[in-house]
């Protein structure tokens, strides 16, 4: 029972510091559950993928009614990181613990760089006869009262990094958020405000086409993930109402320090094999 309460307030500061942060609770849940508690890799990332579900599924919502998030774009791209979500979910069913463990540690380590850098902000014109206006890959965003009009580009290229950026998070039991930024944001120069809040009501949709292989595997036991999810979404939900209040900047850097030191431990561990 000790145990329970213990894993059910790290993982509500797990989604609290990744709330404030931006980056999600993922990138905590997985240190704290092979470091802290000692589970098993793949019962790690198997807990984290049923709480990245839940956040997604919370936050997701607001965003859609509040006219950010761009439903057909998401859709679009969330064929290549569902793909790319079971291909990573398969392949983690091979690889041993350790492998994991480092790839895991090199994602997160560009994940708090990244992280610490300001995000572009696009509004691109629409192409006449372009791939975007046949799939109709633009739309509006509201910006302080006004609608802005944007348009998606380098829709291919963007493409294929959701492929891989599924393909992370089917491996290693996180949203992806850095690297669906490189896609949306960079690649497909889609507004700051789209392409984070689309990428955070695709994070979910990913996570269940990944988490299902899991769940055949046997890799998703409730004990774990029934008192991790509930801290992810209570700690999510705090850090939400907190975030107005918090200096950003100085959240961030404490934890990037904070994941970059466990990455290092991890991938230190997972070199001489103590991961299981």
């Amino acid at each position: 029972m000790l145990d329970i309460l213990i894993l059910l307030f790290g993982a509500a500061a797990a989604g609290l510091l990744g709330s404030l942060t931006g980056l999600g609770g993922g990138v905590v849940i997985i240190p704290l559950l092979t470091l802290g508690f000692g589970v098993p890799m793949h019962y790690a990332v198997g807990a984290s993928l049923i709480s990245v579900i839940g956040t997604s599924s919370g936050s997701a919502i607001s965003y859609v009614k509040e006219g950010f998030s761009n439903m057909r774009i998401g859709m679009f791209l969330e064929i290549a990181t569902t793909l790319g979500a079971i291909i990573g979910a398969i392949v983690a069913g091979m690889l041993n613990a350790n492998a994991i463990a480092i790839v895991f540690s090199l994602v997160m380590l560009f994940t708090v760089i990244s992280n610490l850098f300001g995000k572009p902000d696009h509004q691109e014109a629409l192409i006449p006869g372009s791939i975007e206006q046949k799939l109709k890959l633009y739309g509006t965003v509201p910006d302080n009262g006004v609608m802005r009009e944007y348009s998606a580009r380098n829709t291919v290229p963007g493409f294929l990094m959701m492929i891989f950026a599924g393909a992370m998070s089917g491996l290693l039991g996180i949203g992806s958020g850095s690297l669906k930024v490189i896609a949306m944001d960079n690649l497909m120069r889609l507004p700051f405000k789209v392409s984070t809040t689309t990428s955070n009501f695709m994070i979910g949709l990913t996570a269940v086409a990944s988490a299902l292989i899991y769940f055949q595997r046997g890799e998703i036991l409730a004990e774990i993930a029934a008192p991790v999810l509930i801290g992810v979404v209570v700690g999510s939900f705090i850090g939400s109402k907190t975030l107005m209040r918090s200096k950003t900047k100085t959240l961030k850097i404490i934890f990037a320090v904070l994941v970059g030191s466990m990455s290092l431990y991890m991938m230190y561990n997972a070199i001489f094999g103590g991961f299981k």
